[in-house]
């Protein structure tokens, strides 16, 4: 059992956790969550013993162990596999000292507490790990030192993960990863035998691991049972049911003082106020419903391009000559195409990102593009592009100096920027809010396509969610890789693989591409151990029409398309200018002006209302049919 008892910690001077207090008890999976800047990851220390709270207590059941992330990437010339290994220091330390003892009966203890600890299987469990978080048989005997910053963080979080404490905290452990060891980490935490911490903006992750919900908020702590999903419904309720109480006891403290004021002051009736203002004093007050800011944001609405807007046609791609990373590429994009790409990292991703936005040029085949293709390309260093001095208006002068600072401005708040943030130097604002920016100034030319390498990196549970209202109500082309099973899922319709040295079409959903990978690691594994290596089974034949087919009935329904924005965009206007003459027509000072002829507004009023009635109709008749064809 985990218990926070009564809590109180802070930071810089600013109060994080007052009267904190939870209890976990052995083998929950807790995910913990709260906005940015509540306290969470100093919560994780403070059960770490890394920070002591002022006052209140952290107990821990004994002999109990509690692990996290080393803090320390790992370097040097130690392998992946013997740093994970040795990052379980009681069982390295008993290894160490089997090979140098020489009493019998403390090597005998030894050999026993080895046994415990499941020694025989580290070399295999700790493979194991490693290969699930993307080290093959060959990486993992490479020395540290060979290996990005990335990549080293990963063999920190397979120490952690090999350690298996009674208590592992995690931090945002998807960060460093790809989606396929994302994925894969997700089922391993899925079946974690002890108690786990887990803090994540990723919300699948969230839904599929814990089975309880811990909740920073207020510098308080509430533990609701089920997973991500669940938590929100009860809290909903919950916030409903005391928004309700509030207003019943409002209207209760109404009535009661308006009781006292009437009748305090009458001989009559003196008592019986003073009796009510007694009741009004001692009525503990119900807390209103604070309501939180809400992140949103809207994409610009590009214009319409007539299908393919891009055609790749035998095209290979690399960076050396005669040395290409990509090949045989024959693909097509669509303004309705909503494609996320697959592939572990390395296998060319961002340099496939990178020709669509014309940074790359093919070294053979052909690359066509519509022209009049406006292209978005948010890469992964993106925010570094951000000139900390400006605020986000000054940014976007900088880039454009002709612009009207108000449409600028305009812009801006689009991306959920109001006055105050938009002059707010950008050096001050958070991660999250740095991630709008930069997507705004790539979607200032109102791109026809959306190229997003990572986009989520820095944005928190609302913000993600927004990212995803925002891109499904885009109109243009998007072309996404993300380690975010959720936002692949709720975003793509369409799945490319990158692999191989070459992209093609994946036919299937991300359960599928889950299945697929956990048989490529098994076949991985027979060969390892020296069995037949069986080839993962071959997905079947075409779920959905040919790639051809799908490509002609798109283009089939381009002017079904159009006519449906015609309409929306005609009933627009229709409904703005009936709303402008009802709004005369309630108007006092319009009957009042003998100028204004009042007769003709009620006409003009009933006219539009038959208009948008008509345009009403034809937008459903035609929506049906496009619903009907897709």
């Amino acid at each position: 059992m985990l218990t926070l008892k009564d809590i109180n910690y802070r930071a810089g001077g600013r109060p994080l956790l007052e009267g904190a207090s939870a209890q976990i008890p052995d083998g929950h999976r807790v995910g913990l969550v709260g906005r940015n800047g509540s306290g969470k990851t100093t919560l994780l220390r403070l059960i770490l013993g890394e920070a002591a709270p002022e006052s209140g207590d952290v107990l821990i059941g004994a002999r109990r162990r509690v692990g996290a992330v080393a803090q320390e990437t790992p370097d040097g010339d130690a392998t992946p596999l013997d740093t994970v290994i040795a990052a379980d220091r009681e069982m390295a330390a008993l290894m160490a000292e089997a090979e140098r003892a020489e009493d019998a009966n403390r090597l005998g203890e030894v050999h026993a507490r080895l046994e415990d600890l499941g020694a025989h299987r580290a070399e295999s469990r700790a493979s194991r790990i490693l290969d699930g978080l993307g080290f093959d048989e060959a990486a993992r005997r490479r020395p540290l030192k060979e290996f990005s910053g990335g990549w080293k963080m990963r063999v920190a979080l397979a120490g952690a993960l090999f350690q298996e404490p009674d208590i592992l905290l995690l931090d945002e452990p998807t960060n460093h990863l790809d989606l396929e060891a994302a994925l894969w980490l997700e089922g391993y935490l899925s079946n974690y035998p002890r108690t786990l911490i887990l803090v994540s903006h990723d919300r699948g992750l969230l839904n599929r691991v814990p089975k309880h919900i811990l909740h920073l908020e207020d510098m308080r702590l509430t533990l609701y049972t089920g997973n991500y999903d669940r938590f929100e419904r009860t809290r909903a309720e919950a916030q409903e049911r005391q928004a309700a109480l509030f207003t019943r006891q409002q209207a209760q403290r109404r009535h009661i003082q308006q009781f006292v004021d009437r009748f305090r002051y009458k001989a009559s009736k003196a008592r019986q106020a003073q009796s009510r203002l007694k009741m009004l004093e001692r009525m503990e007050p119900i807390a209103s419903v604070a309501e939180g800011s809400t992140v949103s944001f809207q994409l610009p609405k590009p214009d319409i391009l007539p299908p393919p807007i891009v055609t790749l046609d035998k095209a290979a791609i690399g960076y050396e000559l005669d040395k290409p990373i990509l090949s045989r590429l024959n693909l097509r994009i669509d303004m309705d195409d909503r494609i996320a790409l697959l592939g572990a990292n390395g296998n060319g991703k961002t340099t496939f990102l990178r020709l669509l936005a014309e940074q790359i040029v093919p070294q053979e085949g052909a690359f066509r593009r519509s022209s009049k293709l406006e292209v978005g390309y948010f890469a992964q260093n993106q925010m570094e592009d951000l000139n900390p001095v400006f605020s986000a208006v000054e940014h976007l002068q900088s880039l454009d100096p002709m612009a009207v600072e108000t449409k600028l401005r305009s812009h801006l708040g689009r991306f959920g920027f109001p006055q105050d943030k938009a002059d707010t130097k950008i050096a001050n604002l958070s991660g999250g809010e740095k991630a709008r920016l930069a997507l705004a100034v790539i979607c200032r030319r109102q791109p026809h396509l959306l190229l997003l390498d990572e986009p989520t990196n820095h944005l928190d549970i609302d913000s993600r969610q927004a990212l995803i209202q925002a891109l499904a109500d885009y109109e243009g082309a998007v072309i996404l890789v993300s380690h975010d099973p959720h936002l692949v899922t709720a975003t793509a319709d369409r799945l490319w693989l990158v692999k191989d040295g070459t992209v093609s079409v994946f036919d299937g959903d991300m359960d599928d591409y889950r299945a697929l990978l956990e048989e490529e690691r098994k076949a991985a594994r027979r060969d390892a151990r020296g069995g037949a290596a069986v080839k993962p089974a071959e997905k079947p034949v075409a779920k959905t029409v040919d790639r051809k087919d799908r490509a002609e009935a798109r283009a089939k329904l381009a002017p079904l398309r159009k006519q449906v924005s015609e309409l929306e965009a005609k009933l627009d206007r229709l409904t703005t200018d009936r709303d402008t003459i009802r709004e005369k027509l309630g108007d006092p000072a319009t009957y009042s002006n003998t100028g204004t002829d009042v007769e003709a507004l009620t006409k003009l009023a009933a006219d539009l209302d038959t208009a948008i009635e008509a345009v009403e109709t034809a937008w459903l008749t035609a929506q049906e049919r496009l619903e009907e064809a897709g």
